[in-house]
């Protein structure tokens, strides 16, 4: 493309595409790729589900924006909604348009209603593309390397005063921003007994738990978030991606505890779209869909299925280190080549060879798979298939 700065750090591999459907994508030569990426990991109901396009088309017809001082009673629906999937039917909820705004929304709302220097992250945490969890300024927050936990003997059953723990600044740490997964688009998974830790400290200080659930969220991971893999409760929760399936709508839930404290002291926050009609109508639908369709048990079922396929290869291959996921968000880690070179980045291209889209990670040997909830069983086997193929 002569006019468009591409800047997302990926190659462009085809800049043809034109049409899309369920799990594929088609370019304008006629040629059908298999989309195992879900778009930017979004499509969660896969393209163009009639579902989305239909409501899509009712906004179309009746009101797609919104001011400052009228709203259209979609966003109250909608809001209702999602609060109860989280078990915050007593709490509020804010319709941005990108999960990087609504995890920044969370955090801002944390340290207004907290009133310390710090918050707590893990330390190979993304948040987002700007805004105090991006920068990661050591001024705003403090970063716990849970990485460096692995060669410790209790690893799966972490000590409650272990000393890496107890010498966190607790005290000047107002809550914890947790991003249950994704990991920088890595796909691990922190022990409980580790996070458990953590947030014991943070409650023990009367601070807040913020889920980053903008790629974990929405039925990504087999259940409607990424946090119930864990025994914990959250009081801000961000939300995106699958939830607009492809549209940029965003939310970021509040429990009854924030708004009530956050209602005391002066916070204003607005942006264009916030509020919109259409973001909030696409949301409640993919919601509803995702439900009348049973895509939560759908997608713990297919990804069960496909870590039991992707262990087998593993273990005849010889060339894969680690297999790691929670339904249908899986990474394949490659062991080191002799030669130097990337395998990832090798089977990246050989896949799209065979018009298979998968994501890889830039600078890690890992191979990333995030395809629709909607995914026909015989698109993971074709999958599978080349992939064995490629292998051997």
């Amino acid at each position: 493309m002569d006019h468009v700065y591409w800047c997302f750090g990926h190659p462009l591999l085809n800049e043809k595409i034109v049409k899309a459907d369920q799990e594929f994508l088609f370019d304008r030569d006629g040629n059908r790729y298999l989309d195992l990426e879900s778009g930017v990991w979004c499509t969660s109901l896969g393209h163009n589900h009639p579902a989305v396009a239909t409501a899509v088309q009712k906004r179309l017809n009746t009101i797609l924006h919104t001011g400052f001082c009228y709203a259209d009673p979609i966003v109250e629906t909608a809001a209702s909604k999602v609060l109860s999937l989280l078990d915050m039917a007593d709490g509020k909820a804010v319709f941005l348009t990108s999960g990087s705004d609504a995890v920044e929304f969370g955090v801002r709302v944390a340290q207004a209603i907290c009133e310390k220097q710090y918050l707590l992250m893990l330390s190979d945490s993304y948040f987002g593309a700007y805004g105090s969890a991006s920068k990661k300024s050591s001024e705003e927050w403090v970063f716990f390397d849970w990485l460096s936990c692995r060669s410790c003997p209790n690893f799966g059953a972490c000590d409650p005063e272990c000393p890496k723990i107890t010498a966190l600044p607790f005290e000047k740490i107002g809550g914890m921003l947790f991003e249950p997964g994704s990991s920088s688009g890595l796909i691990r998974f922190i022990p409980k007994s580790i996070l458990s830790n953590l947030i014991r400290k943070i409650r023990q200080y009367e601070g807040v738990v913020i889920i980053n659930e903008v790629t974990t969220g929405i039925g990504r991971t087999g259940r409607w978030f990424g946090y119930q893999h864990y025994d914990l409760k959250p009081d801000i929760v961000a939300m995106g991606k699958g939830l607009g399936n492809g549209y940029p709508v965003s939310v970021t839930a509040m429990s009854h505890r924030v708004v009530e404290r956050l209602e005391r002291i002066p916070f204003k926050y607005a942006q264009s779209h916030q509020y919109d009609p259409l973001g909030a109508e696409v949301a409640l639908v993919v919601v509803q869909t995702l439900e009348n369709e049973r895509l939560i048990e759908k997608s713990d079922q297919m990804g069960k299925y496909l870590l039991t396929r992707l262990g087998t290869l593993k273990e005849t291959c010889g060339k894969i280190k680690e297999i790691r996921g929670r339904g249908m968000m899986i990474a394949i880690e490659f062991d080191k080549s002799p030669s130097g070179t990337s395998l990832a980045e090798r089977f990246y291209k050989e896949l799209y060879a065979h018009q298979i889209i998968i994501g890889l990670r830039p600078g890690h040997d890992v191979l990333r798979l995030d395809p629709c909830l909607t995914i026909h069983p015989q698109s993971i086997d074709t999958f599978l298939e080349t992939l064995t193929s490629l292998l051997s």
